[in-house]
């Protein structure tokens, strides 16, 4: 006879009667996304000259363009798959130890990218590194829906989606602030100094090595946490006891039974429209803030620091934007809250796009207001694994929300071949259409009424 469930406690109401195994839960996880976004955006902030770089041409060529589409595709395939796959392990692992292997993965991959030569050594590594980042929003996003309150959640996801942000944010700022000194490393390789030397040896192994490949080495850093999660967080009690007392294990096939099958359909729906819109904005608005620097004649050391403050820009007010989607998800429930930020979304990237725009004018306020919308991302945080039995958790919310990249992926490809030839301008004014699907179809989304067990 199976041993009975385990005595529900009463839920936190405040900091102070937080558990330790709930802190070190929400540490991890904060940690995981922090990463994430470092991860996510090392290659976003560098693609435009490191690309050239690796293909030996000028800017004018279109194939600049495309092959960044294609590592920007791959990277988003691998995030989708990342998402399947350790969501499946988390299930099956459990959360803990899943964790440490996701960070372990796109931690060691996205240092290789220093090592690539070839554009699609780099969509490769990429592509790998993305695996590791997809599979951490599942398993972290489930470990925190299992451990800290129920009532928190909207704004335990601002708190996880800022982590993001703050993760891009450290990102924009460490790239701002050492590529003037990485560019002076390799145009004098011939000055003393072991830094000089060491970068002239590695060229001799590395020919096509320049300062947008040394970026990558950033992110080997996120290695170090994982002995700490391994050590120090241990499995959900709703996790121990459900792998316990079942004795079926649910499969990939049973998110489309019975009435989990319409709950993983409209969810797909929804992330596969708004994350291709908030993809191909992300990437192509830095190529489009790119050009109109190069246009307006902008000395060529000072572009991708001002592409990086622009950035920054758009990432600190997306922090705002992460709380009042959660206080509007407090007000209104998360269903409502998110289709209404997702008309948010869609009005600021047609008013951003709809008529050329100065650098100025585009980058401290039409960007911002975009990313301030962006908040309702971290909504499904929280949103999504409730929705799902506890062994089919990860691999329900990993797969809905991850199946948006293999859509976005698509979108990059095909969106930059729908506008001319450097028009980023025309292809973010398309891709605003996406988000207004995802406003829309957002009506449909279920209603996160109770624990699905």
């Amino acid at each position: 006879m199976s041993s009975s469930a385990p005595t529900p406690t009463r839920e936190a109401t405040r900091l102070s009667e937080i558990s330790p195994q709930q802190w070190k839960s929400g540490i991890a996880a904060w940690l995981g996304w922090f990463f994430d976004g470092l991860e996510l955006h090392l290659y976003t902030l560098v693609a435009g000259p490191l690309v050239l770089h690796l293909l030996a041409t000028t800017a004018a060529d279109p194939q600049v363009k495309e092959k960044s589409a294609y590592i920007q595709a791959a990277f988003l395939v691998g995030w989708a798959l990342g998402g399947a796959f350790f969501g499946r392990l988390g299930d099956r692992l459990g959360r803990s130890r899943t964790l440490a292997l996701t960070v372990l993965t796109y931690a060691l991959c996205t240092g290789l990218c220093a090592l690539s030569q070839t554009w699609w050594q780099l969509m490769i590594f990429r592509f790998i590194a993305a695996i590791g980042i997809g599979g951490e929003w599942a398993v972290g996003s489930s470990l925190l829906a299992e451990t800290w309150p129920k009532a928190w959640r909207p704004w335990i996801a601002a708190v996880l989606q800022s982590g993001v942000n703050l993760g891009i944010l450290f990102a924009a700022a460490l790239v701002w602030l050492i590529m003037p000194w990485l560019q002076q490393l390799f145009v004098a390789t011939d000055q003393p100094g072991w830094l000089h030397a060491l970068v002239h040896s590695a060229q001799n192994f590395l020919p096509r090595l320049s300062p947008e490949h040394l970026v990558f080495l950033i992110g080997v850093f996120p290695a170090l946490i994982v002995y700490w999660i391994r050590k120090n967080v241990p499995e959900p009690e709703a996790w121990t006891h459900a792998q316990s007392e079942t004795t079926r294990k649910p499969g990939i096939r049973d998110l489309f039974r019975g009435s989990v099958a319409s709950i993983t359909l409209r969810s797909m729906a929804v992330c596969a429209l708004s994350l291709s819109a908030w993809w191909l904005f992300i990437f192509w608005q830095a190529q489009h803030v790119r050009k109109l620097l190069v246009n307006a004649g902008a000395p060529a050391g000072e572009i991708t620091q001002k592409v990086s403050a622009a950035f920054f820009a758009m990432i600190a007010v997306s922090i705002i934007g992460n709380y009042f989607a959660g206080w509007l998800a407090k007000l209104m429930g998360n269903r409502r809250a998110i289709a209404v930020l997702f008309w948010g979304l869609f009005g600021s990237m047609v008013g951003a796009f709809i008529v050329p725009r100065g650098f100025g004018e585009l980058a401290w306020f039409w960007v911002p207001l975009v990313g301030f919308f962006s908040g309702v991302f971290g909504l499904f945080t929280m949103y999504l694994p409730p929705l799902f039995p506890v062994l089919l958790r990860t691999t329900g919310a990993g797969f809905c929300y991850n199946i948006g990249r293999v859509a976005a992926a698509a979108a990059s490809i095909i969106f930059g071949w729908l506008a001319p030839v450097g028009d980023f301008r025309t292809a973010l004014l398309y891709s605003s259409l996406l988000a207004l699907a995802a406003a829309i179809w957002a009506w449909w989304l279920p209603e996160e009424t109770r624990e699905k067990e």
